[in-house]
């Protein structure tokens, strides 16, 4: 038998198995631009993954409806059912594993959560933060940040663990604050650092690359500083076609 006659039934004939996407629940309570973002990476191929429910704890999400018209399994489970924060946790986690996720995704979900839900799930679990943690934990960082006087603002994404807001940061994106900033304009410009970062960040944990390691963040098994890999306001900027004069 001649080489050119010859059929490897082991290389030629080999039609690999199409590899299962990696499986994304995303939970809201609001309006979902976050999410948007993320099925908008999605339908450009973009996400590494699929979402494959949104959750969201107040019925009147407006975020329901963009998943819905994505065709996406969209699930109200509202808190105010629950006669406590452990009871509520409890269904969200069944709700939450019934579709066997490998990350959870926290766009706008405005609930603390309790040590059960967080180390049920330890490790797949980022959020994003409107500031450049550690700075400006919890509500309206915005105002805060401007009563301040700061030059830099920005957005984080971290893994969620018990401490609020206290989790590793894998990545930030920084904006510099202009003398007639105004808490609106200064919310704009971060939400769209947050619509530019949070798709990346899920995209590298779905491929492997980034993962929480101990008391870090790492990325390709080396451990970030404290803040994560920060994208700068010029780099941003240009990214999003902003003026960056600015």
């Amino acid at each position: 038998m001649s080489g050119t006659d010859y059929q490897s039934d082991t290389l030629n004939a080999f039609t690999p198995e199409p590899s299962e996407a990696r499986r994304v629940v995303v939970l809201i309570s609001g309006s979902g631009s976050n999410l948007q973002a993320l099925i908008d990476a999605q339908a450009h191929d973009e996400l590494g993954g699929e979402i494959v429910a949104v959750i969201s704890n107040q019925p009147d999400a407006y975020g329901l409806k963009r998943a819905r018209d994505a065709g996406i399994d969209a699930v109200a489970l509202p808190h105010r059912e629950y006669d406590s924060r452990e009871a509520y946790d409890g269904a969200l986690i069944k709700v939450i594993e019934r579709h066997e996720p490998d990350l959870i995704v926290l766009a706008g979900f405005m609930r603390i959560l309790t040590p059960r839900f967080v180390n049920r799930f330890l490790g797949r679990m980022l959020n994003i933060h409107p500031s450049l943690l550690p700075a400006y934990t919890g509500l309206h960082t915005h105002a805060r940040a401007l009563a301040d006087g700061v030059t830099e603002h920005g957005c984080s994404i971290h893994f969620v663990t018990e401490e609020l807001d206290g989790g590793p940061v894998a990545l930030q994106a920084e904006v510099a604050v202009v003398p007639d900033e105004t808490e609106e304009s200064l919310q704009a410009k971060v939400q769209a650092r947050e619509h530019l970062i949070y798709p990346i960040a899920v995209r590298w944990f779905l491929e492997g690359r980034l993962q929480l390691k101990g008391n870090a963040a790492a990325m390709d098994g080396v451990a970030l500083p404290p803040t994560g890999m920060r994208l700068s306001h010029q780099d941003a900027a240009e990214e999003l076609d902003e003026d960056v004069k600015e």
